[in-house]
């Protein structure tokens, strides 16, 4: 089993999700983070300051699935998530060394 850990832009996440569903993949958590990365941020004035933003509002996906299940989740994501833009996000590929399902205490 691995655990994939994608950064993407918040207006793609519906995107990502039907995409997800159609390679039978419903099982994921959804957070709101704020990063940094080659995209480095913008600058506007607020009540005539100049404020440098340089995190930016990213939503961190995370999914566990199956090792035979990797790389159509990677397709997935990608597919829905790449604009061709600095900023797109990072997919991230972690092994899992144990799992288990909390309501019954199997592994999986």
């Amino acid at each position: 089993m691995k655990l994939i850990i994608a950064f993407i832009r918040p207006e793609v996440l519906q995107d990502v999700k039907l995409k997800l569903y159609a390679q039978e993949l419903y099982s994921m958590s959804i957070t709101n983070v704020l990063g940094a990365g080659q995209q480095r941020g913008y600058t506007e004035a607020y009540r005539g300051v100049q404020t440098e933003v340089n995190l930016l509002k990213k939503l961190r996906l995370e999914i566990g699935v199956p090792d035979d299940q990797v790389d159509k989740a990677i397709a997935a994501i990608t597919e829905a998530a790449r604009s061709g833009q600095a900023g797109d996000g990072v997919i991230f590929v972690l092994d899992t060394v144990r799992t288990y399902r909390i309501r019954t205490g199997e592994p999986i």
